[in-house]
């Protein structure tokens, strides 16, 4: 019996690495430069069924579809810039982490720094008033008693 569970965990050992390697996907490139660029990439694209989830870290099919293309799209001599605009033409702007600024993206360049613009102008307006009514304390004051 003890031989027999010894085999089957031997057996099940040696199979592990082959289960795991089933899972990841692989791509062969002609230079570390496009394997570093497919992995850049793959970061910087957004997987179009998950949400907030890059192709590179999606388990989806649509996933697995983009990062094939993208490994291809890099062998036959593509740039960023055009594996970036062919995902972005098929799946619209959502699918990029860095959307171009346009008028329908421009709240998400802007709005930060309207936003600080506006706060900066409210604290100023704030510590501005506070120090006028501190001022009107001190004129409100009656004089000091000359002995």
């Amino acid at each position: 019996m003890r031989v027999m569970i010894s085999r089957s965990l031997a057996s099940l050992l040696c199979a592990l690495p082959l289960l795991v390697l089933a899972a990841i996907d692989v791509y062969e490139f002609d230079s570390p430069e496009q394997e570093a660029r497919f992995r850049s990439l793959t970061q910087e694209l957004r997987c179009p069924k998950c949400q907030n989830q890059s192709i590179a870290d999606s388990d989806a099919d649509i996933s697995g579809d983009m990062r094939a293309r993208t490994a291809q799209m890099i062998r036959d001599g593509h740039s960023d810039r055009e594996v970036v605009d062919f995902f972005r033409e098929r799946y619209g702007d959502f699918v990029s982490y860095r959307p171009p600024l346009a008028a329908n993206t421009a709240v998400l360049w802007l709005g930060p720094g309207i936003v600080l613009l506006f706060g900066g102008l409210l604290i100023f307006r704030l510590m501005r008033r506070a120090a006028r009514a501190a001022d009107q304390d001190d004129d409100d004051l009656p004089p000091p008693e000359t002995h």
